[in-house]
């Protein structure tokens, strides 16, 4: 059951609040099958069937931030997967904006983490829908408030672990504010230039060696070199053997 939001949102932004859903995502998904015009943000307590990237689970028990903002035809086709390094830099404006002494260094990962002192703590997916003629995009972020999943890909941890603890309904305004700032930066990507700096300048591992794991039939490849950076379209720029630099749109990266 949804419940009224007490929640200062931007103006012409709108918040749902629930108990336990399936996703976040997909009740955006059915808002904007039924005719909402987006800038809606849902969250919920607790997810029955959270999902992350590469379609991987997302562990949702309660004390944590699951969020979805649904907009509509927010930019061109071809720039709309920058959306995810727009909604990585509003978590971490809304992360440093509850870090108090600035104990916490909040860093970002390429594609769609952000850091909490080198752990993970926080996701981004990008979901695209084109309904009545209309493209509907759904950005679904989760935030470890209160705890964090163990035995992962990549070491996770919370806000609390480290050190911040800050209620729920805060840290989501803290959200909504950045994520229409951020927005407004990106300007339907016309404003990737400015985005793309703010990302660099907070990137963990710029100019060092990663390891890049990139889905393959059958499995995955694995490559190593040094991280160059992102293009003016997000992609990963990876220096390899011998100098050749190769732009990577999918994959997973590890620091050494």
């Amino acid at each position: 059951m949804s419940e009224n939001s007490t929640i200062l949102l931007p103006d012409g932004f709108r918040h749902l609040a629930f108990d336990a859903v399936q996703s976040t995502n997909l009740v955006c998904l059915e808002q904007a099958r039924a005719g909402d015009e987006g800038r809606l943000w849902v969250t919920a307590q607790r997810q029955l069937k959270g999902k992350g990237s590469r379609g991987r689970g997302w562990v949702s028990e309660a004390g944590n931030l699951y969020a979805s903002l649904l907009l509509q035809e927010p930019a061109p086709a071809n720039a709309l997967h920058t959306l995810t390094l727009v909604a990585s830099l509003a978590v971490r404006d809304a992360i440093l904006a509850i870090n108090g002494a600035g104990l916490a260094r909040v860093t970002l990962k390429w594609p769609n983490d952000v850091l909490v002192n080198g752990g993970k703590a926080a996701g981004v997916l990008l979901e695209s829908h084109v309904l009545g003629g209309r493209r509907h995009v759904i950005t679904g972020i989760g935030i470890n408030v209160a705890h964090h999943p163990v035995k992962t890909l990549y070491p996770a941890t919370s806000l609390r672990d480290e050190g911040l603890d800050v209620p729920l309904s805060e840290l989501l305004q803290h959200l909504a504010g950045a994520m229409a700032n951020r927005l407004t930066q990106w300007d339907g990507g016309n404003g990737m230039a400015q985005i793309r700096s703010d990302w660099l300048a907070a990137a963990q591992g710029v100019g060092e060696t990663i390891e890049i794991r990139m889905p393959a039939s059958g499995g995955e490849t694995k490559i190593t070199g040094i991280f160059e950076g992102i293009d003016e379209e997000g992609f990963l720029i990876l220096r390899g053997a011998g100098g050749k630099r190769e732009r990577i749109s999918v994959a997973d990266i590890f620091f050494a």
